[in-house]
C-alpha cells in the first residue's frame, strides 16, 4: 500500500451556460484530476477544481504544489499514514483544493485496496443523498425556468439562490419569483458569496422575511467578523460560513465568535479527513452542517456524496451535488444520475467511479 507515483492532471470542459455568482463567474471546468498510484497497482482518484476568486488557486499552481512539493514528500508512505501525509502538505500554507484532492485520492487507493466503499470506511450512514441545485445570476424568468427545470426533470425540490447584486431588490425579486413559482413546498435558501455589506444583507433578509428562506451563507465579506456578528443578531434565519469557515480553527472563531450559526462543508476543499474533523468539531458544539460544492465535476460530486451519506449529520440537509449537470461533458465511464431529488453513492470499491480514457485524452490540457 506504499505511494509509488501521484500525478496532476489538467483538464478542461465547458460548460453550458455561463455560472454567475457575486464573487465572479464560470465559463469552462479547468480541473485537475489527482491519481495516486500504489505499489500494489491500485490507483486512487480525485478532482481539484481551482477557484482563484476565492482561495487562490488556478489549475497551474494546482499542478505545481502537487508535482513539486507534496509528491516529493509523499513517495514511500502508505496510504493508513495520513496524518503523516497531512503533516507534510500543511508545510505549505493555503492550497485547500490541491491538499483535499490528494487526501480523497489516497482515500479512494484504500477503499479499492480493501475492496470497500469510501462511504463505508468513512462512516455508512447512508447510500445517497437528497439533491439541491444551485440558481445563479440571470433574469427572474430565466432563473424561475432553470428551477422548473430541475424541478421536473430530477425531482429536486431543494434550491440555493445566488444573491449578492446590487441593488439588493434584485434578488429579492428573484427569490420572490422563485417562492411563487414553485410553491410552498419547495426549499429556498441563499448564498450572497461575500456580496453584500452587513447592513446590505439584513436588509434583503428583512425583505425576504415572509418567503421562508430556510438558510443564509456568506452574504457578507469572509474578513467582516464584526459586521456577520452584527448580522447574526438581526435575523432569525440560520446563517451558514462558507469561505469564512474553511479549516477547524476558522470554523471555531465564527461559531464561537457569534458570526455564524451553522457550517458548509466542502470535500473539494477540506478532503475526507479535515471535512471529518469539522463534521465532528460541529457535532460536539451541537451546531448544523450543510454539504456544499465547488462546482464539481462528477469524479468530484461522487466524492461529496460518498462523505456526505456517511454520516448523520452530513446527509440531514439535501446536499449541493448537481452542479455537474451544468457541465457539457464529463470524464466518467458510467455517469453520475439524480433521480427522485436523490442521489446514490456508487457501490462499488473506493468512491466507485472510474475514468474513461478517451474522455481524459479528449479534454486533457
Amino acid at each position: 500500500m506504499k505511494i509509488v507515483q501521484i500525478e496532476a492532471i489538467p483538464f478542461a470542459i465547458p460548460y453550458r451556460k455561463p455560472l454567475r455568482f457575486a464573487s465572479g463567474e464560470v465559463h469552462v471546468a479547468d480541473h485537475v484530476l489527482v491519481r495516486v498510484h500504489t505499489d500494489d497497482g491500485v490507483v486512487g482518484t480525485a478532482e481539484a477544481p481551482p477557484r482563484p476568486f476565492t482561495y487562490g488557486e488556478t489549475q497551474r499552481s494546482i499542478i505545481a504544489v502537487v508535482e513539486e512539493l507534496f509528491a516529493p514528500e509523499l513517495l514511500g508512505l502508505t496510504l493508513t499514514e495520513r496524518e503523516v501525509v497531512h503533516a507534510r502538505m500543511n508545510r505549505t500554507v493555503g492550497n485547500p483544493a490541491a491538499k483535499a484532492a490528494v487526501d480523497m485520492a489516497l482515500w479512494d487507493a484504500l477503499g479499492r485496496t480493501l475492496s470497500l466503499p469510501v462511504t463505508q470506511l468513512l462512516g455508512g450512514y447512508r447510500d445517497r443523498m437528497r439533491v439541491s441545485h444551485m440558481v445563479g445570476f440571470a433574469p427572474d424568468a430565466e432563473m424561475v425556468a432553470e428551477a422548473e427545470r430541475v424541478r421536473d426533470l430530477y425531482g429536486i425540490t431543494t434550491f440555493k439562490v445566488k444573491v449578492g447584486r446590487r441593488p439588493v431588490d434584485l434578488d429579492v425579486g428573484a427569490c420572490r419569483a422563485l417562492r411563487a413559482a414553485l410553491g410552498p413546498d419547495v426549499e429556498l435558501y441563499v448564498d450572497g458569496n461575500r456580496g453584500w455589506s452587513a447592513s446590505e444583507a439584513a436588509r434583503a433578509l428583512h425583505g425576504m422575511a415572509d418567503l421562508g428562506i430556510t438558510m443564509a451563507e456568506e452574504l457578507c465579506p469572509a474578513d467582516d467578523v464584526l459586521g456577520r456578528r452584527w448580522l447574526v443578531s438581526q435575523t432569525t434565519v440560520p446563517t451558514v460560513a462558507d469561505e469564512s469557515a474553511t479549516t477547524p480553527g476558522e470554523v471555531t472563531r465564527e461559531l464561537l465568535g457569534g458570526s455564524a450559526t451553522m457550517i458548509s462543508i466542502k470535500t473539494a476543499r477540506t478532503g475526507f479527513s479535515t471535512s471529518q474533523a469539522i463534521l465532528h468539531q460541529c457535532q460536539g458544539l451541537g451546531v448544523e452542517v450543510v454539504l456544499g460544492n465547488q462546482i464539481d465535476g462528477q469524479v468530484g460530486t461522487a466524492c461529496a456524496v460518498a462523505f456526505g451519506a456517511a454520516h448523520r449529520s452530513s446527509s440531514a440537509r439535501a446536499g449541493e451535488l448537481s452542479n455537474f449537470l451544468d457541465m457539457s461533458d464529463d470524464l466518467l465511464t458510467e455517469p453520475l444520475e439524480i433521480s427522485g431529488g436523490e442521489l446514490a453513492v456508487r457501490s462499488g470499491p473506493g468512491t466507485g467511479v472510474d475514468i474513461d480514457p478517451d474522455k481524459l485524452a479528449h479534454y486533457r490540457r
